[in-house]
């Protein structure tokens, strides 16, 4: 049950920013920016950091939404998605994202925990300057988009076919939504 009058039937951040669609637009911009435009790192590589946070921050619905729209940007792979969750050292990716996702997860604990040497490793690894910036950018961000879901306590569904079915327009067309498609979605929790 979520601590405000959210709108009813629309899960996760959805909901909120239904509930408050003037501050939607600005965070569904930085979304599709680090996930989605032209990157060095893949869609599916912003996918996997941003599911990996939101999976050590237990955000429910932000890891299970990112795992499925990561498992879509590579071939439909979920276990990948699991494997990174779990043991990303050990999961099938490259020694470059490694490296990435263990400053993503030093700055889910707080930004002082990242270290000069896991830079040095994440470069040793091919990483870039800007690639190391948006990795932090995007754990950031998701320490905040996944306290905004929890804080308010968002419904979040269980059937795992809706995230799946969501990630194919996610994948496809990122994460910007007309002031017009957040309304109606407001208006609908609404009856």
């Amino acid at each position: 049950m979520p601590h405000i009058n959210l709108p009813k039937d629309i899960p996760g951040i959805r909901s909120a920013m239904a509930f408050r669609p003037e501050t939607a637009k600005p965070l569904n911009d930085l979304a599709h920016f680090l996930l989605h435009e032209p990157n060095s790192l893949s869609p599916g590589e912003r996918e996997l950091i941003a599911t990996y946070v939101s999976s050590l921050n237990d955000c429910f619905f932000c890891q299970t939404t990112h795992g499925a729209i990561a498992a879509r940007h590579l071939d439909d792979n979920e276990q990948l998605v699991l494997d990174v969750k779990r043991d990303y050292e050990h999961a099938a990716i490259s020694d470059k994202l490694k490296a990435l996702l263990r400053i993503a997860g030093k700055v889910q604990k707080g930004g002082k925990n990242v270290l000069p040497e896991d830079i040095a490793r994440a470069r040793a690894q091919g990483a870039t300057d800007l690639e190391i910036h948006d990795t932090v950018l995007i754990a950031a961000a998701f320490c905040m988009y996944n306290r905004y879901v929890d804080g308010l306590a968002t419904w979040a569904p269980d059937d795992m076919e809706l995230y799946r079915t969501r990630a194919v327009r996610t994948a496809r067309e990122g994460y910007r939504y007309t002031q017009e498609e957040i309304m109606a979605a407001y208006t609908k929790g609404k009856t």
